[in-house]
């Protein structure tokens, strides 16, 4: 029996229409509705085919859903709750996909006081964005983290894992305050750093007469990657989960002064004795299935 017969995605970028194209392909009898703010997003949504239905407005969207996904920024996710608070069935279950879940479910629980809410992060992306940006298979074999308040009705937490399982995903509980710990240093603490070295080599363009773009290897490349993703949703994850950041961000600046002194006083066996083990949380990556093992992570080169 399917969790779920009527799911409303509001927001309609790369996750929005990546679970909207995950239930054509998983749970092809599920009805769809998606709702953008942006009128442009809605029209191509429509031009695709998207959805089986593309709502004028958010309260149009909710009025008969089973299920509510919000995909919005982290910093929206309360103010686009409010547009459909009134419309939304007494019985329906809100969740959303954002990367800070202790501020998300505070904001969530403000804009809904009387609703079943269900925090929900699938750890999966890419820099791309919009409604064209979203394939079926995104969440396959990616982790989808939940949590809960401790007063949640616990069938309403089993549909949405059971949802997030049909769409290919593995799925963990954790507390909201230990996500946010945990995507500090393994999501948001990553971009961040990507960000700042991006923009530390184009403020260099000008005195290396553009040779760092023109002879971007494969480390800066892939920073570049990740610099591109897009810029509202991380302004919005680094304001909202700041003090885990605040806090991962020392702890990076302290390993990074030890790292410079030991380049400084040549201190090779240090060296070696870092890089060997961060080789091992690389496999350890691999192995469990969360990257690539095939050389250059898979890329083909035509």
């Amino acid at each position: 029996m399917l969790p779920f017969a009527r799911v409303t995605m509001i927001g309609l970028g790369l996750i929005g229409s990546s679970i909207a194209r995950g239930i054509r392909a998983e749970m092809p009898s599920v009805e769809v509705t998606g709702y953008d703010a942006e009128p442009q997003v809605r029209e191509r949504a429509v031009e695709i085919g998207l959805c089986d239905d593309i709502a004028d407005s958010a309260g149009a969207a909710v009025i008969d859903a089973d299920l509510v996904i919000l995909c919005v920024p982290v910093g929206a996710m309360g103010a686009a709750a409010a547009e459909f608070a009134d419309d939304l069935p007494a019985d329906a279950i809100v969740s959303d996909v954002g990367s800070c879940k202790e501020s998300v479910a505070a904001a969530l629980a403000a804009a809904l006081p009387n609703a079943t809410i269900v925090p929900a992060h699938p750890v999966a992306g890419t820099e791309r964005s919009g409604p064209d940006a979203g394939f079926a298979t995104l969440f396959h074999g990616r982790w989808c983290i939940l949590t809960p308040a401790d007063d949640t009705p616990e069938l309403a937490v089993e549909r949405v894992a059971e949802f997030w399982r049909r769409l290919g995903a593995d799925v963990e509980r954790m507390e909201p305050a230990h996500h946010d710990r945990v995507l500090a240093v393994t999501s948001h603490l990553p971009h961040l750093i990507a960000y700042t070295i991006v923009g530390t080599a184009s403020d260099l363009e000008e005195v290396t007469e553009s040779e760092v773009i023109k002879y971007s290897a494969g480390g800066f490349r892939d920073f570049t990657r990740i610099a591109a993703s897009d810029p509202t949703m991380w302004r919005d994850v680094f304001l909202s989960n700041r003090e885990a950041v605040l806090d991962m961000l020392q702890r990076f600046s302290e390993d990074l002064s030890a790292l410079q002194r030991a380049i400084r006083w040549g201190k090779g066996d240090e060296l070696f004795e870092l890089f060997s083990r961060t080789r091992a949380i690389r496999r350890s990556i691999v192995e469990q299935g969360q990257d690539d093992a095939r050389e250059d992570f898979g890329r083909t080169h035509d």
